[in-house]
């Protein structure tokens, strides 16, 4: 009986391994899924991890947050908030964090506080940059106004994520 238990305890403790294994990418050993954005103004992407594979859509907006799902070598498969995606060179990625704003004219505050003063009114769609999250509001920079807005209201950002 003792060795049924041992094998229960040991399967339990391999297959949370492994879980953990898969959380990873096994190029950079970061985080899966992470959110990144573009630093360029274009990028292919492809329907494969590499060049020869074809170009299946073009991103055109700069520091558009894309959510890395997984990674092969110099390639990432990202996908942007309408789950349009596939693989792209990591040169044309970066780690600045930025947020695509989902309600419209949602406003931006001076404090992480619903009562506090409104900064400016941000348009649905606007990419502002992620400043710091804490549990419900995150810090924002757009169009030269910084502040704070409920994360529930952005994408590009985890609901548990938590950014200093």
């Amino acid at each position: 009986m003792k060795s049924l238990f041992f094998c229960a305890v040991a399967l339990v403790f391999c297959v949370s391994a492994v879980a953990q294994a898969q959380d990873r990418g096994p190029v950079t050993n970061l985080p899966l899924p992470r959110y990144v954005s573009l630093k360029a103004s274009e990028g292919n992407v492809r329907r494969g991890p590499s060049l020869t594979h074809r170009i299946d859509w073009v991103f055109k907006r700069k520091d558009v947050p894309l959510e890395i799902t997984a990674e092969h070598g110099h390639w990432r498969r990202v996908r942007d908030r309408d789950g349009v995606g596939g693989w792209i060179h990591y040169s044309l990625l970066s780690g600045a964090r930025t947020a695509i704003i989902e309600h419209d004219m949602l406003e931006l505050l001076s404090q992480p506080d619903q009562q506090s003063m409104i900064v400016a009114r941000l348009e649905l769609g606007v990419i502002a940059r992620v400043m710091e999250c804490g549990q419900s509001w995150c810090r924002l920079s757009a169009a030269g106004y910084k502040g704070w807005a409920p994360k529930a209201r952005l994408w590009g950002v985890e609901p548990d994520e938590i950014l200093d």
